[in-house]
């Protein structure tokens, strides 16, 4: 995936150097997800002039990077962003915890069916189907939520349920080749599902805390959809 600059251009600030002031902004765009593993960035005659700078600077900038092991410069091709992201770092970032001090997390699979892809799923592509996986979350032994997660068709054709652990972003990177490098949350409250298991019949008249996450894979494609809803009185959603 190609990445362009929204950079405005650069002047020099301070003593640090205008090679080392652009460096560490490119670092600062992959630490922070704005450039992810694999994206080619712009040609360097059309980036200095973006970043207003000459392009013996940038070369400069780009060979730290390179220094540092967070780029890679095809012969022909082009610089590329090079930053696996680790798959317990990306978990860690959104998640749910307990209200009243730290727990162990793990996850209950309830089931996996190869389904048509509703249209209340938000998975575009030429896929029709897609697998939809239902979970209750524990929090040590706290019910903390109910997932609902939809992963697109065009990742696999079939799920080993004897492969799933308590990640599916583990399972996503072992068993289908998968990076989920990005997610955009949208939290709110709701009333629980109908299928909600008997478990959660007590509370099935109270609106709980509501997550719709859309996951996107290392190609910057939406590869998963998933609707999470989360007791408030035990547990909170916490985002870093």
């Amino acid at each position: 995936m190609s990445s362009d600059l929204q950079t405005p251009p650069l002047t020099k600030q301070g003593t640090l150097p205008l090679a080392d002031q652009i460096a560490e902004m490119l670092v600062r765009d992959i630490h922070t997800g704005i450039l992810s593993d694999g994206d080619r960035l712009p040609p360097e005659r059309r980036m200095s002039q973006k970043l207003g700078i000459a392009v013996g600077t940038l070369r400069k900038a780009l060979a730290e990077l390179e220094r540092r092991g967070l780029l890679k410069r095809v012969q022909g091709s082009g610089n590329y962003i090079n930053h696996p992201v680790n798959v317990e770092n990306v978990y860690a970032l959104f998640r749910l915890e307990k209200i009243h001090g730290p727990a162990n997390p793990s996850a209950q699979l309830l089931g996996v069916e190869k389904t048509r892809k509703p249209a209340t799923v938000m998975l575009p592509g030429s896929c029709a189907h897609a697998f939809r996986f239902t979970r209750i979350r524990h929090l040590d032994d706290t019910v903390a939520a109910l997932e609902e997660i939809w992963l697109d068709g065009r990742i696999t054709n079939e799920i080993d349920t004897a492969k799933i652990g308590h990640s599916l972003y583990r399972f996503y990177l072992e068993h289908l080749d998968l990076r989920i490098t990005r997610a955009e949350d949208r939290v709110g409250v709701a009333l629980l599902p109908q299928w909600a298991p008997e478990i959660f019949n007590k509370h099935k008249n109270k609106h709980w805390g509501f997550i719709e996450r859309l996951s996107r894979d290392q190609y910057g494609l939406i590869a998963e959809y998933s609707r999470t809803w989360f007791d408030p009185s035990e547990v909170r959603f916490v985002a870093r």
